[in-house]
């Protein structure tokens, strides 16, 4: 198998997992709805994220349109630097991360262009698949389903913390998906290796 059927099989393994475990959270919890799986380090927290990632967003719906047209450009982008990759023969790992990257720009892309038209709303009420008179939104205006919640710490700041001292926290507080820990551990992999990936031009 060639590495470029390898770089899609990847992919679609892990596209599949990545959907299969939102349309699970949409189609049997609630918003805000939660469970544990590891005590109380790591847990299961249905959000759904409007925007880019730790919930920033650009107003109103053109901001909403011009987000996810700018995710599809870039999630294009990304395709064609690894199609490229694979017929350079680049490092197996350099594509493997760009795979990974790849995958999870593509999945929180579908949620955003289609989830709004598939499912109903998620407050309040368990969402339905292809709901009689439409989803909860139009074509490119979907939120992206986030689940993996990481509390590992909670208190509050000494006092002497400039701005914030006193104030309660939790780390870890973002919650996320398994689209954006496949685009982390891309990153991160390259950052990592980028001497043994690059070290000729490719």
């Amino acid at each position: 198998m060639s590495i470029l059927k390898r770089s899609v099989v990847v992919i679609l393994i892990l596209l599949f997992l990545d959907q299969a475990f939102k349309i699970w959270i949409k189609t049997n919890m609630m918003i805000g709805e939660e469970f544990s799986v590891l005590g109380d380090w790591f847990k299961i927290h249905f959000i759904e994220n409007n925007g880019m990632a730790f919930g920033m967003e650009l107003a109103g719906d053109w901001g909403k349109i011009l987000l996810s047209l700018f995710r599809i450009v870039a999630v294009t982008g990304i395709g064609w630097y690894l199609y490229t990759l694979t017929k350079k023969n680049a490092p197996g790992g350099l594509i493997i991360s760009i795979s990974l990257i790849f995958a999870g720009a593509l999945g929180n892309i579908i949620d955003s262009v289609f989830y709004g038209m598939v499912f109903s709303d998620s407050y309040y009420q368990v969402a339905t698949v292809f709901p009689e008179g439409g989803g909860y939104a139009s074509f490119l205006h979907g939120r992206v389903v986030d689940m993996l919640y990481f509390p590992l710490m909670e208190g509050n700041l000494p006092s002497w913390v400039p701005f914030w001292g006193g104030e309660h926290f939790i780390f870890f507080r973002p919650v996320f998906n398994l689209a954006d820990s496949y685009i982390t551990i891309g990153v991160f992999l390259i950052l990592l290796f980028h001497k043994k990936y690059f070290v000729k031009e490719i």
